[in-house]
C-alpha cells in the first residue's frame, strides 16, 4: 500500500484536481505538536487553585481548540458570565503552562522530517495557532529548532481568534500569495472553519485531538492519517 491509499479523499479530491499550493499553513496543537498533557496539567492546576473541577487528560481534546479564554469557558462555566474570573484563569494559566510547556510535548512522529522537506521545496511555510502567541513562537523555535518559518503566528489582541480569517488572511497578504494558493492543515473543526473562512485549502489530520467525522463535517477536503500522506498532498 503506497501512502496515498491511506488518505481518505472526498469528491473534490486534491489528486484528481492536480491541487498544488505556493505555500502551507499549518495549526500547531494537535496537528505538529503532540502536547495535550502539559495543557492539561496547566489547566487542572489553575482550576484546582480556584476550587473547581479538574479534568482527566483526554477530556481536553475537546476543552482545547479555541484559545484559553475559551477552554476555561468550557471547564469552569461560570466564566462565561463572569469576565473577571476569566481573566484571572487566563493569567494563573500563563503562569503554570510557562512552567511545564515542554515537559511532555514533543512533535508526531514523522513530521520534522516533513517540515524539513516543505522547506527545502519552495513552499512558504507558516505556523497560525490559537495557542497564546508567545508560547507559539517558544513551541516553534524549541520543537522544531532547525526549521526556518516563514511566519509563526498564535493568539493576541491583534486579531480575533480562529475561525475569524483575519490572522489568516493577514498572513497570506504578508507572504505575498492569494488565499486560493495555500493549504492550511489542522486536527479540529476550528481548524477548518478557518481555511473555509479565509478560502485556503482545508487538509484535516486525523492523529490530533478530534475524529476525522469532525473534520469532515466541518470542511476539510481531504484528511491525512500520517505525515507521509501530507508529503503526498503537499509535494507531489
Amino acid at each position: 500500500m503506497n501512502s496515498m491509499d491511506s488518505i481518505s479523499l472526498d469528491s473534490n479530491s486534491l489528486f484528481m484536481h492536480s491541487r498544488s499550493f505556493d505555500g502551507v499553513i499549518f495549526d500547531l496543537d494537535g496537528t505538529l505538536l503532540d502536547s495535550l498533557q502539559d495543557i492539561a496539567e496547566a489547566a487542572n492546576s489553575v482550576l484546582h487553585s480556584l476550587g473547581g473541577p479538574t479534568y482527566p487528560v483526554s477530556d481536553f481534546r475537546y476543552l482545547v481548540g479555541d484559545g484559553v479564554g475559551m477552554l476555561f469557558q468550557r471547564a469552569l462555566p461560570q466564566c462565561a458570565n463572569d469576565v473577571p474570573l476569566r481573566m484571572e484563569c487566563m493569567q494563573r494559566f500563563e503562569g503554570a503552562y510557562s512552567n511545564c510547556w515542554k515537559n511532555h510535548s514533543k512533535p508526531y512522529d514523522g513530521i520534522p522530517e516533513l517540515l524539513e522537506l516543505i522547506r527545502s521545496s519552495d513552499l512558504k511555510l507558516g505556523i497560525l495557532s490559537n495557542k497564546m502567541d508567545p508560547f507559539t513562537k517558544k513551541c516553534a523555535s524549541h520543537f522544531f529548532p532547525s526549521i526556518s518559518f516563514d511566519m509563526v503566528v498564535g493568539q493576541s489582541s491583534r486579531f480575533p481568534r480562529k475561525p475569524d480569517p483575519s490572522s489568516a488572511l493577514w498572513m497570506a497578504e504578508s507572504l505575498g500569495l492569494p488565499p486560493g494558493r495555500i493549504a492550511y492543515v489542522g486536527d479540529t473543526n476550528t481548524d477548518m472553519k478557518t481555511a473555509a473562512n479565509a478560502g485556503f485549502y482545508a487538509i484535516g489530520v486525523s492523529w490530533g485531538f478530534r475524529p476525522e467525522t469532525e473534520l469532515r463535517e466541518h470542511g476539510a477536503r481531504v484528511v491525512a492519517h500520517a505525515p507521509s500522506d501530507l508529503k503526498a498532498i503537499l509535494l507531489s
